[in-house]
Order: C-alpha cells, then sequence, then structure tokens
C-alpha cells in the first residue's frame, strides 16, 4: 500500500515552503505530491522541471499535480499511470489542501472509497500553524480550529519571529489536541521522519508507536489523561477501560458513535482489547461518521493490555460516551449470558 499524508494549514501558515523544503530532502524522491489548489502549483520554480497537462515532472524526481474536480479521481488516475509506467515510481503521496479547507472531505475519501483503497492507505494529518499570527487565526477562524484538531502532527512555523509568543501558541494547540506532537520548522527546515510514517498502517511494523499515533500522554500527564480539555467549543478526552470489550459491543458503539455525534466527532482513535481474541489488539480510527475497519496488531506494544480510545470533537460530553460504552457492553453481556442459560 502506498501511504498518503495530507498537508494542512491556514493561509499563509507555511503549507507550501514547508512541502518544498521536505521535497528536497533525498529521502523525499518518489513522492507524488497533490496540490488541492486551482491556478498555479505553488512550489518553488527551481524545483520544476517539465508539465505534461496536469502532471508536473520534479527536479528531485518527485510528481506533482493539480486536483482539477476530485481527488479519488486524481488518485485512481496518479496509480492507473503508474502501473502504466508512463509516470516515474512514486512511493508515497503528499496532498497539499487549501488554506480553507476542512481536511474531514478528504480523510473520508481516502478511508472509503474502494477503488483508492486498493492501492493506497492513509499516512497522516500534518497540520501546519503560524507561530506569529496563530493565535488570531484560531481564535477567528473555525477552519484552523478544525485543522488543528483533527492533526496527527503539528508543525510550528516562523517560530524566528515569534520566540516570545511561542508558549502561548503551544498551549493553544494542546488545549485543542492535548498531546499531539508539535514540531519547529524554521524556514521550512524539518526532517520528513518526523512527520511521516504515523498513520494506522504503519503500526502493523512499529506497534511500540501506537502511544504516539494515539497522542496518549506518558505517565507524567494522567491528569491530562484523565480529563476533558476544552478549547471555544473543541472537546478533547481519552477513554480508559481495563475490562476487554465484546465484538459486538464495539461494532454497536462505533454505531451508535456515527448516528448520533455526526460531524460533531473530528476525529476518534483507539487501540481495543477484544475479549473474543486476546492475544493481540484492534486499532481503529474514526473521522465524524466515516470509520476505518478495524486493524489488527501483531502483538500488545507493551505489558498494558487495556483498552485507550482519544476522542476529538465539537461539545462532546465524555459522561455521555463513557455512558453509551458501558451500556452497550452490558446488554451484549446479559444477551450472551441468555444465551449460554437456554
Amino acid at each position: 500500500m502506498i501511504p498518503v499524508s495530507v498537508i494542512t494549514g491556514f493561509l499563509g501558515s507555511g503549507k507550501t515552503t514547508l512541502l518544498a523544503h521536505l521535497l528536497r530532502d533525498p529521502r523525499m524522491q518518489r513522492t507524488a505530491v497533490i496540490v488541492n489548489e486551482f491556478g498555479e502549483i505553488g512550489l518553488d520554480h527551481e524545483l520544476i522541471e517539465a508539465s505534461d497537462e496536469n502532471i508536473v515532472q520534479l527536479s528531485n524526481g518527485c510528481l506533482c499535480c493539480n486536483v482539477r474536480s476530485d481527488l479519488v479521481l486524481t488518485l485512481t488516475d496518479l496509480a492507473r499511470r503508474r502501473a502504466a509506467g508512463t509516470v516515474p515510481a512514486f512511493d508515497r503521496v503528499v496532498v497539499e489542501t487549501t488554506g480553507l479547507a476542512d481536511p474531514a472531505p478528504i480523510l473520508h475519501a481516502l478511508m472509503t472509497d474502494d477503488a483508492v483503497n486498493e492501492t493506497y492507505a492513509l499516512d497522516g494529518v500534518i497540520t501546519t500553524v503560524d507561530a506569529v499570527l496563530g493565535l488570531t487565526t484560531l481564535t477567528h477562524h473555525p477552519e484552523s480550529v478544525r485543522q488543528t484538531a483533527v492533526a496527527d502532527r503539528i508543525v510550528l512555523t516562523k517560530t524566528d519571529l515569534a520566540a516570545a509568543s511561542e508558549d502561548l501558541i503551544r498551549t493553544k494547540i494542546r488545549a485543542l489536541n492535548h498531546a499531539v506532537p508539535i514540531n519547529r520548522a524554521v524556514r521550512g527546515a524539518i526532517a520528513p521522519d518526523v512527520l511521516f510514517g504515523c498513520g494506522i498502517h504503519g503500526l502493523r511494523a512499529a506497534s511500540h508507536d501506537v502511544q504516539s499515533w494515539l497522542g496518549a500522554p506518558g505517565n507524567d500527564d494522567i491528569d491530562a489523561h484523565a480529563h476533558p480539555h476544552h478549547a471555544s467549543d473543541i472537546t478533547t478526552f481519552s477513554i480508559v477501560r481495563e475490562q476487554p470489550l465484546h465484538a459486538v459491543t464495539l461494532t454497536l458503539f462505533l454505531t451508535a458513535l456515527a448516528e448520533n455525534c455526526g460531524p460533531d466527532l473530528l476525529r476518534m482513535k483507539g487501540i481495543v482489547h477484544i475479549a473474543e481474541r486476546s492475544d493481540a489488539p484492534a486499532v481503529i480510527h474514526g473521522v465524524q461518521h466515516v470509520y476505518h475497519a478495524p486493524v489488527w496488531l501483531e502483538r500488545w506494544p507493551s505489558a498494558d493490555r487495556g483498552t485507550r480510545m482519544v476522542f476529538i470533537g465539537k461539545r462532546l460530553r465524555k459522561a455521555w460516551v463513557e455512558s453509551l460504552l458501558d451500556l452497550l457492553d452490558a446488554e451484549v453481556a446479559d444477551e450472551s449470558s441468555a444465551r449460554g442459560a437456554g
């Protein structure tokens, strides 16, 4: 499967500068870049070699193209050309969104389209936040809030211009996405390894990274793990359960979340101990009403075999989510007992 990473961030936050620097790194060769922007491709002109319709060959061997209409069509067309040998083979895709984009529809397409899922797998969301104007942007522009809330990695840009306010913007980010890794980029420079390989499928090869993927805090941050954090109407919280869940409970729980929370559930991740299969955990991932099929790790990443779920949403109540899970699990257990008695 070819991993797909989404780079998002508000207008002027440094997405294109970041991407241009990343593509100069030899480790980023064999990358296809999709720019969700009308007009000229916004990469540094010295990177561009030649153009074939909407496909641009970059000087380091990467490809770049514009989304003219539909991301799914663009991805499937790239896969077809790759298979036919009419474009150079690529091993990674990076999608750069517009500054006003909600990342959710892109994630929906990557998670649900059958044609896309034959070739590609979602890696993660990388969000750029401007250290100079980020506080104002996050206060006044809901698009920026959503981009930050769903991020798997944050890149704090223009830190050389705003050293005095960096702590304030980090605090604001933590209120929206309390344990997301925050990385600094000076003039766009940052190592690719810091940003990529953070997705659900990468966990199969590196199950020890599940804590980082979940955004779960360490032992020194127990309070952040136990209690919700609020920023405007964005809530982020974690649920931990020592008792394994029945497989049916998980199915019913995810269905109920999709039906009752819908667009208010911005992002949900979890590692789940399923009673019927205790040798390895299931990894779950949802965006609004769309849930990725559970992925099974080969083994538990540590001695801790508890279920951990992380929720980021609008006006979500932790008590309601916990009660829903408890109720469904109790009903499934009662039904199982009744069948056994019968």
